[in-house]
């Protein structure tokens, strides 16, 4: 199949649909040519990945590390849903791109220890810097040594997984984008994400515990002063290569 699957977790209709139209945006693609699933409200059809271009999974306010009894209803199943296909996704090396929570469902479904222990990241514009490996993968072939994208997380990767490459590393996350085996991405900043779109998931996650609801008009600044043109970059070079 030549669409893309786009799996989205956010629970509020606002942030999927502007989280959708940022990816749409970022990677060059037509509503036409994806699939979006919704899983935050339906549940995933019998489906295999292998009939994909790429699989793309977008962010959302839950975490992998939360405990079962703090996780509602609707981020339990979406989470499941999602590591449910993982096994087929890395077992066969296809093309993947998990966005924000995406890289907590690669690397807990790898063994790697996701939590909130250390490497968190304040709602910013953080700077992420090519490693070794990050100079030889061809998605960051056109992209400077460093460049700047929006994060905010309460959890994060402690540890790099097995058969995987560290591609951009962080001041505070040291992970900040990972490949395993050849095909299968992950980033913890938002490729996807522009200033607007920021804007609008600071105002509808604004009591949701990523900062101090007082600070959300300075952080709303922030992003808007900040340049993140790169980041999408990333995505869109993921959909260059794998779209048939």
């Amino acid at each position: 199949m030549t669409k893309f699957l786009i799996l989205q977790l956010r629970p509020e209709d606002e942030a999927s649909d502007d989280e959708y139209a940022a990816i749409l945006r970022a990677g060059g693609l037509q509503a036409d040519q994806t699939h979006r699933i919704r899983l935050d409200r339906d549940p995933l059809p019998d489906l295999d990945p292998r009939d994909y271009a790429g699989t793309i999974v977008g962010g959302g306010p839950g975490c992998v590390s939360d405990a079962a009894a703090d996780k509602t209803p609707s981020d339990a199943r979406a989470e499941a849903a999602c590591l449910s296909l993982m096994p087929r996704i890395t077992d066969h090396d296809l093309p993947f791109m998990g966005c924000c929570y995406g890289i907590g469902i690669l690397a807990h479904h790898l063994g790697a220890d996701v939590s909130k222990a250390r490497f968190g990241e304040s709602v910013s514009a953080a700077t992420c810097t090519k490693t070794a490996q990050g100079e030889a993968d061809p998605l960051l072939a056109d992209l400077p040594p460093s460049f700047d994208a929006f994060v905010g997380h309460k959890e994060a990767v402690q540890n790099l997984p097995p058969d995987t490459a560290h591609l951009l590393s962080g001041t505070v996350c040291p992970f900040q984008m990972i490949r395993h085996k050849s095909n299968v991405y992950a980033t913890q900043f938002h490729p996807e994400a522009d200033a607007h779109s920021f804007a609008t998931r600071i105002r509808i996650y604004r009591t949701k515990g990523y900062f101090p609801p007082d600070q959300a008009e300075a952080l709303t600044r922030l992003v808007h002063a900040a340049d993140v043109s790169h980041a999408p970059r990333v995505l869109h070079a993921f959909v260059r290569r794998y779209r048939p």
